[in-house]
């Protein structure tokens, strides 16, 4: 315990010295030990009026103080929080608080039981946890902190959520983990049950310690961290790179690909290296692809992608896959009045001459193929610098149709 004792007088009386400027000296003390106000200077008294002040300032109930672990034993903790004696955490509350503190340790305690004669102040750490819990979540609102919270409970406006000790209200406007927009009755109810002891991050938007109110946003977290994320992958991202994304959104001029915690778009020109008229013959909501960046614009904060060039060319291997002579099966795509032209894979062409379709004088293709037939051609000349096939479907034998029509059913 602290010794007790006197006021601001008997600390006055208590300080010695010799000196110039108001500073007691050793006549002073001569006198009765008790020197007169005139030989102190207004500096000094102020500051020994407040260090008595400190030292001897009253407590009441439910009062917050701060102080500094002294000892720890089994009984409880003993604390200096800057009084006429120590204050006292019993074991029995520390061990509900639930958090183990050391000594030399500063904490914050509610009183209990102010000092009376003979007695220590009683403390306790349980009470003081809300509001430490209070401090935090009110530095969090004005520095725009995001903390983690964990949900304890739904009711009819949303979701309760623990943070920092404190129980907070999650309005159904503010979540963002699921979709609640035109939900009712038992499918909300569902719904929010599923959050049920998940956490979350979330920012503080209301904080009323009289009210006992505090309100959060799990949507402006969610959209803050992404563009974190989004400045991140920004910054790390190099063009002629190969990522792995996934497809989020298709429109008419392309398709969305998220990479990370940002979204690049791949132009409809960029999502195969054949023409494509629609995103959707390509890719799905949901797909995931391999993705080449094609350039990242910071100031404009966006991303260009491509799906084809993260793939080989196609034709930089044709003449190797396609050698002049062989057989392959194509499948028609367009009749012209000069031909009709027939695709070998995705990005790989070729065309039919009207003079290759048949030993006979053709008028037009549609005599001899139509649209959407898949057909044995000989491979006649193959120009990939060019983007250019030449085949035939006069130069394949009956025979050798079978045999590779048969030949390829095998290999399916």
């Amino acid at each position: 315990m602290r010794p007790g004792g006197g006021d601001a007088r008997d600390m006055t009386a208590r300080a010695g010295g010799a000196g110039e400027g108001g500073v007691i000296t050793t006549d002073a003390r001569a006198n009765g030990g008790s020197p007169s106000a005139d030989l102190l200077g207004d500096d000094d008294m102020e500051r020994l009026m407040a260090a008595a002040e400190q030292e001897y300032r009253t407590l009441h109930r439910g009062d917050v103080v701060e102080g500094v672990v002294v000892s720890i034993d089994r009984d409880g903790i003993l604390v200096d929080i800057g009084a006429k004696s120590e204050g006292f955490i019993p074991a029995s509350d520390a061990q509900r608080f639930g958090d183990g503190v050391s000594v030399g340790e500063t904490i914050l305690a509610v009183v209990v039981q102010p000092e009376g004669p003979g007695e220590r102040v009683t403390l306790s750490l349980a009470r003081a946890r809300s509001e430490r819990g209070w401090r935090t979540v009110q530095a969090g609102l004005e520095a725009g902190t995001i903390f983690t919270g964990r949900v304890v409970e739904t009711n009819r406006g949303g979701l309760v959520v623990s943070v920092a000790g404190l129980r907070g209200f999650l309005p159904l406007s503010q979540i963002a983990s699921v979709r609640v927009n035109g939900l009712e009755g038992e499918q909300l109810e569902q719904t929010l049950g599923s959050l049920v002891g998940r956490d979350l991050s979330v920012k503080v938007l209301e904080v009323n310690r009289r009210r006992n109110r505090l309100i959060l946003s799990e949507r402006l977290a969610v959209q803050e961290l992404r563009q974190q994320r989004r400045d991140q992958l920004i910054a790390e991202l190099k063009e002629g790179e190969i990522r792995t994304g996934r497809v989020t959104r298709l429109c008419d001029f392309g398709a969305f690909v998220d990479l990370g915690g940002a979204d690049g778009l791949v132009h409809v020109s960029e999502l195969a290296w054949h023409q494509v008229s629609h995103p959707s013959e390509v890719v799905q909501v949901g797909d995931e692809v391999q993705v080449y960046v094609l350039g990242v614009d910071p100031a404009r904060r966006k991303i260009s992608l491509s799906i084809r060039r993260a793939h080989e060319e196609p034709w930089a291997t044709a003449a190797e896959r396609y050698p002049v002579g062989s057989l392959v099966t194509a499948r028609i795509t367009r009749l012209t009045t000069f031909g009709a032209f027939a695709q070998l894979e995705d990005g790989i062409e070729g065309l039919i001459h009207v003079s290759e379709l048949s030993d006979r004088r053709v008028a037009h293709p549609r005599n001899v193929v139509s649209e959407g037939d898949d057909v044995t051609v000989r491979v006649l000349r193959v120009e990939p610098e060019r983007h250019r096939l030449g085949l035939s479907l006069r130069q394949v034998d009956p025979a050798d149709q079978v045999h590779h029509s048969q030949r390829r059913s095998g290999q399916e």
